[in-house]
């Protein structure tokens, strides 16, 4: 690994764990100790045994280790000379590669034998060390003001690693022959492999435009959101795989909040043979009194949530939220609304599936009556009108949206009025708090009749469910 910088090592661990830190990652004072401890019981030159070390007091979650390998490789990167006893191997195929050959052509396809070879093999340390030199050799653009720029899709583009799986599954399969559970493991393992040395020429990118630029900038951009800290507004496919695997357990912690805020005290009616039974000991006098326990029961919900196409990202998962919350509560009615209101309810019986049921409500639902732009006053009155009977002292209201009504009546009082009518109300909306009121955001005013929440990510919408 490369040198230090002039705080030290204990200056560098310091500043690794604050770029964690900075990652959404939650590091407190007792893991940057154990961190710290790590260095004094882990062999410092064996790069891979202090990435698990220093991972196993600062991680909490499998879900974290990317974010955690992109900052380790920037700032305990690959040392810039190959390791002595792989500088000093009999065959000569230790350490760095010193292919000289004039031509680019030649040179790929000399290095995509090389390649292959490794793979073959499966040694990760050599593999990484073969990265940087196809960087070096195959990365380079053309020079910027800046400095030297390197690509990783030079190289792959050079190397074309994903055309030597049949050949990769030939050498791992030798004379076991196509089919069968041999044939699955094998191709994991090229799979495997192949993501491994795309990782490892992606880190030595970062790793030289960190020397040039600087670590700090790059971790910025290199640095993909958690799961739980990306917006809904924002959310890909990828990230909305994480997000279902925080549905449920949510949708379970909301259901106990919500049940727990019951308005009757913690004991039931008073027992009154009980109380009386019991003042016999006492000469008469009802010194221990004694109620009948109270049945809990699941609270009711109603939901209504914009689907407009501006908050499609965090419908979708509040939609999907509504599914989980299905199970936990004894009535779930949902409701979407763009410039119109429908129940939608029947789409997410037990076991729907929420794509489908999405897929559903954006063809069958009467969510659109006019031009298909939201419209919160409208709404909100036609939910008034036709399901007057849904909101009542037993029910939770939960409204989903941004809030923006494109400059049309909000439809405060009909909404101040849902919110008399029911036992809580809170409203979660995607957009940062700082925007609620601007251009036709009517969030502020409604923030003056309901809970208004800023809920932009999963992790707010843990603190939403904790704190309730």
């Amino acid at each position: 690994m490369t040198a230090v910088g002039h705080g030290g090592l204990a200056g560098h661990l310091d500043g690794f764990v604050r770029a964690v830190r900075e990652a959404g990652i939650p590091v407190g004072i007792s893991q940057a100790v154990d961190a710290a401890e790590i260095l004094t019981v882990v062999d410092l030159l064996d790069r891979e045994q202090l990435r698990h070390g220093l991972a196993a007091v600062l991680l909490q979650r499998a879900a974290q280790r990317p974010t955690y390998d992109v900052l380790f490789d920037l700032w305990w990167p690959l040392g810039d000379r190959p390791v002595a006893d792989a500088a000093d191997d009999d065959d000569g195929q230790g350490g760095e590669s010193t292919l000289d050959v004039p031509d680019d052509a030649a040179l790929a396809e000399l290095m995509r034998a090389e390649l292959l070879r490794l793979l073959t093999d499966g040694d990760p340390e050599e593999l990484r060390r073969f990265a940087r030199d196809a960087v070096d050799q195959l990365g380079q653009g053309q020079p910027t003001p800046s400095g030297q720029s390197y690509f990783s899709y030079r190289v792959l583009r050079a190397l074309s690693p994903d055309t030597l799986v049949a050949q990769l599954l030939a050498g791992l399969l030798g004379d076991a022959g196509k089919g069968g559970l041999a044939e699955q493991v094998a191709r994991q393992t090229v799979r495997d492999r192949l993501n491994a040395f795309k990782s490892a020429v992606e880190a030595e990118v970062r790793r030289r435009t960190a020397a040039e630029k600087g670590r700090d900038r790059v971790a910025k951009n290199a640095v993909r959101p958690l799961a739980d800290q990306v917006d809904f507004l924002r959310a890909q496919a990828a990230d909305l795989a994480e997000l279902r695997r925080a549905v449920t357990p949510l949708a379970r912690r909301l259901a106990v909040r919500l049940s727990a805020r019951r308005r009757l005290g913690r004991e039931g009616r008073l027992d009154f043979r009980k109380t009386v039974r019991a003042s016999l000991a006492t000469g008469g006098v009802p010194v221990v009194t004694h109620h009948r326990p109270r049945k809990v029961h699941k609270p009711e919900l109603v939901v209504l949530c914009d689907v407009s196409g501006s908050v499609a990202g965090f419908s979708h998962f509040t939609l999907m939220l509504t599914q989980a919350l299905r199970e936990h509560f004894s009535g779930v009615r949902a409701f979407a609304f763009v410039d119109s209101t429908d129940e939608v309810t029947r789409f997410f019986r037990p076991g729907a599936d929420v794509a489908d049921a999405i897929s559903r409500i954006g063809r069958e639902a009467q969510v659109v009556a006019y031009d298909g732009h939201s419209d919160y006053g409208t709404a909100f009155e036609v939910f008034a009108d036709r399901w007057v009977s849904a909101v009542g002292p037993k029910t939770s209201l939960l409204v989903l949206g941004d809030g923006r009504t494109n400059y049309r009546q909000p439809g405060v009082p009909v909404l101040a009025d849902l919110v008399r009518r029911a036992r809580s109300a809170h409203w979660l909306n995607p957009e940062p708090r700082r925007m609620w009121g601007s251009g036709d955001s009517a969030a502020d005013r409604y923030g003056e009749v309901i809970d208004m929440v800023e809920c932009r990510n999963a992790a707010q919408l843990t603190d939403f469910v904790t704190t309730l």
